[in-house]
Order: structure tokens, then C-alpha cells, then sequence
């Protein structure tokens, strides 16, 4: 007779952890919608995002992360976690990144709302160092592209016809 520890199964905490947050996000949009189940993951996003930004403030000794900073501490974060994310472009008014691997893997596809974590992390970390952001996800694995384009805005749009994306407000004594 086998024995159940000897039995080769895909189960580890990395596996338990992505297949428990997609299960959150399926029940949160099976019951009160994506629109809502984002709102939800947000407000976890906002506070793991709030987090990490103090973990590489400490980390460098500053008060503030410069623009240059932010971007490379997005990227960072994000291979800290298994991501592939990259900066295809950045100057003062934007940071724009691509990505190859989603740190969520298999698990986010078909869960949008699992992206709001990558946006909240993405525009506090930015809005806290520079004032404001508003992340625009152009493209996700979520929604079955074949990786992420995401765009961090660091600036305002005068626009609303233009405006999309969610913002995200910093000090106001640090906007551009």
C-alpha cells in the first residue's frame, strides 16, 4: 500500500496560496460581481502596496522614491514574486511596462479581478512616491492576452473623455 506522502502531487504553498486567491476572486465575482470583487481586491492591493513601498524606502534610506526609482522598484517587485514585467518605455509623464509571466500563473486566467492587485500595488507605490498615478491595464493574461501592458500615468489627464484606468493620489506637495 502507497503512502500519501510518497505520492507525487502538484501541492506546495506557492500552488495553495495562488489556487486559495483565485478561489477568493471566483466567490467575490459569482456573488457581487467584477466591478464590486474589484473593489475588494483593491482594497487589499492598496495596503500590501502601501507595504512594499516602505519596504524599499527603508531599504534605500530615502523619504521618496524618484520617478526612475519607481519604475525600476515595480519591476522588481513583481521578479520578487515570479513576475516578468519590464519597462518598454518611461519619461516624466509615464511609466509604461510589458510582462511575460503573471506571479498569479495559470490561476489568473478567466480572473480580472486578480489584476487589481498588480494596479493598487502599482499606483500606490507610484502616487505615494510622485503625487499621483492612475494605472491603465491595456492588456492582461487575466483577459486571455499573451502577457501584460500595463501603463502607470503620473500625471492628469485634463480629458475626462480620455480618462481610464484607476487613479490613485499621493502628497499633493510632490505632483510634477
Amino acid at each position: 500500500m502507497e503512502h500519501v506522502s510518497d505520492v507525487k502531487i502538484g501541492l506546495d504553498r506557492d500552488v495553495f496560496l495562488r489556487t486559495l486567491v483565485r478561489e477568493l476572486a471566483t466567490s467575490l465575482e459569482s456573488v457581487i460581481g467584477l466591478e464590486e470583487a474589484s473593489g475588494y481586491i483593491s482594497v487589499v492591493g492598496q495596503a500590501v502596496g502601501t507595504q512594499i513601498d516602505e519596504m524599499y524606502l527603508n531599504a534605500l534610506g530615502v523619504e521618496r522614491l524618484s520617478r526612475e526609482q519607481v519604475a525600476e522598484a515595480l519591476v522588481d517587485l513583481k521578479r520578487r514574486i515570479n513576475g516578468d514585467f519590464y519597462v518598454i518605455e518611461a519619461d516624466e509623464t509615464k511609466i509604461v511596462l510589458g510582462n511575460r509571466a503573471c506571479p498569479f500563473a495559470e490561476k489568473v486566467v478567466g480572473r480580472e479581478s486578480m489584476c487589481m492587485m498588480t494596479s493598487n500595488v502599482f499606483g500606490t507605490i507610484a502616487a505615494r512616491n510622485t503625487g499621483y498615478a492612475r494605472v491603465e491595464l491595456q492588456e492582461t493574461i487575466a483577459r486571455g492576452n499573451s502577457g501584460c501592458r500595463v501603463v502607470v500615468h503620473l500625471v492628469t489627464d485634463t480629458d475626462p473623455e480620455t480618462v481610464t484606468g484607476r487613479e490613485y493620489f499621493g502628497d499633493p506637495a510632490v505632483m510634477p
